[in-house]
């Protein structure tokens, strides 16, 4: 019994960490070799591997541009967004590489939105290219998530966690979504 309500504290501190995080994670799973989607306007994950390796490609582009953006934003909704995003990037990543998801290589597309980030001088064209990437992730991520819900109760642990881990995130993917929005309409986007 003491194992039990040790694994399931772990479970609970894990879960709570990564649904947290996972806002971050950003819906630039197109721009990552990770193989969980096979359309780009339909976000797939037919399993927990897939959902977590959806994830994990966007929150390290997201933590790459978090870092950039909590120096070079102006605008102070855009930093101190970019300044959760951070914190919650570092959370989602060391989560996810704890329960043992691989890291796709970055591809193009992403190198370049990288690129863009890093290239944008500080000031409101900045402040608007991150929010609108950052918007885009989410929008992916709250797909998702919604798809791989909606798959229904699948067999096996793994599979409840990784359900429980998707409808926890859920609600925090669409509320980035409305604040990104929020932001851009603010910055004349």
């Amino acid at each position: 019994m003491k194992d039990n309500t040790i694994e399931r504290r772990d479970f609970l501190k894990k879960s709570m960490a990564l649904s947290a995080g996972l806002t971050l994670a950003g819906g630039m799973l197109q721009s990552f070799n990770a193989g969980a989607a096979t359309v780009v306007d339909h976000p797939m994950a037919a399993n927990e591997k897939e959902f977590r390796m959806g994830v994990i490609g966007p929150a390290e582009l997201s933590l790459a541009t978090s870092q950039i953006a909590v120096n070079k934003a102006t605008n102070k909704n855009a930093k101190e967004f970019a300044g959760f995003e951070l914190g919650e990037a570092i959370a989602v990543t060391g989560v996810l590489k704890d329960l043992g998801t691989p890291v796709p290589a970055m591809d193009a597309k992403a190198k370049a939105t990288l690129e863009k980030i890093k290239s944008t001088p500080a000031g409101p064209e900045f402040d608007k290219v991150y929010i609108q990437a950052q918007l885009e992730n989410h929008e992916f991520l709250r797909d998702l998530a919604q798809n791989y819900i909606s798959k229904g109760k699948m067999a096996g642990a793994a599979e409840n966690q990784g359900r429980h881990l998707a409808t926890l995130s859920l609600a925090v993917f669409k509320e980035h979504v409305a604040i990104t929005s929020r932001i851009l309409k603010e910055l004349g986007a």
